[in-house]
């Protein structure tokens, strides 16, 4: 016969179990409050970088608008000499496209663009020439138009804000307008190798030879870029809004 006897716990038992319950309580309890922070803090953060957000698009909504005002001002002052040369746009053979060649339409009397070489033969350039802007039309052996100033390929009426001069232009542009004077235009037909090559570009099938129309004028003088504005678009943006005027 097999008889059940009551077990009763010890004084230390209970000790440790009262302990590991309080235990369990406090760790549930941390858990909580940590998760709270957490979502609290996550809460905070997206919020700061929301409002810093719209903080950058207030800033940089109010200089493209007093960029678009002083596009609409050197229109004024340049289309109707500019229009004028959409007319030089025709096609011309592809496979003929082989090396740079350049025609000048009209001589500036301004300044011109030099740079400085790393040898005397003058097949590595050391210090470009940037201290220009350029207003341009480019197009294909097809006369198709990829890329240009106005503000319309088929109907222009205005030209947009023109193009400032950086390290970052395709070779045959920066060789192609050496030599040339502030003020002046010219013809550059430009062969893949000096342009984009064997990459497709948008509108530019690979290996295509391009033409320009180009017409160099002073560089318009900066905008202000305010220290809050540089540092949210180098944050949002990446890179550095000053450095592209």
């Amino acid at each position: 016969m097999i008889v059940n006897e009551d077990r009763k716990t010890s004084p230390k038992q209970r000790i440790i179990i009262a302990a590991i319950a309080v235990f369990m309580l406090a760790s549930t309890f941390a858990l909580y409050v940590g998760i709270v922070l957490n979502f609290e803090n996550s809460e905070t953060q997206s919020t700061n970088v929301n409002n810093r957000m719209n903080r950058f698009a207030e800033l940089y909504n109010d200089y493209q608008s007093r960029k678009s005002d002083r596009a609409k001002k050197l229109s004024e002052q340049y289309f109707e000499q500019f229009k004028g040369y959409r007319t030089e746009v025709k096609a011309f053979n592809a496979a003929a496209a082989t090396s740079l060649e350049t025609r000048d339409i009209v001589v500036g009397e301004g300044r011109e663009i030099t740079y400085e070489y790393a040898d005397e033969k003058k097949e590595e350039i050391s210090s470009l020439d940037t201290n220009y802007a350029a207003y341009y039309i480019g197009w294909l052996s097809d006369e198709k138009i990829f890329d240009s100033s106005y503000n319309s390929k088929d109907d222009p009426t205005a030209l947009n804000d023109p193009l400032i001069g950086s390290s970052n232009m395709i070779q045959g542009w920066i060789e192609g307008i050496e030599g040339m004077h502030i003020g002046g235009v010219r013809e550059i037909t430009i062969p893949s190798v000096l342009g984009y090559g064997a990459q497709e570009q948008n509108d530019i099938p690979a290996n295509s030879p391009l033409k320009f129309v180009v017409m160099l004028v002073e560089k318009p003088e900066a905008l202000e870029v305010s220290d809050e504005l540089e540092t949210l678009y180098s944050e949002f943006m990446g890179g550095s809004l000053r450095a592209q005027q």
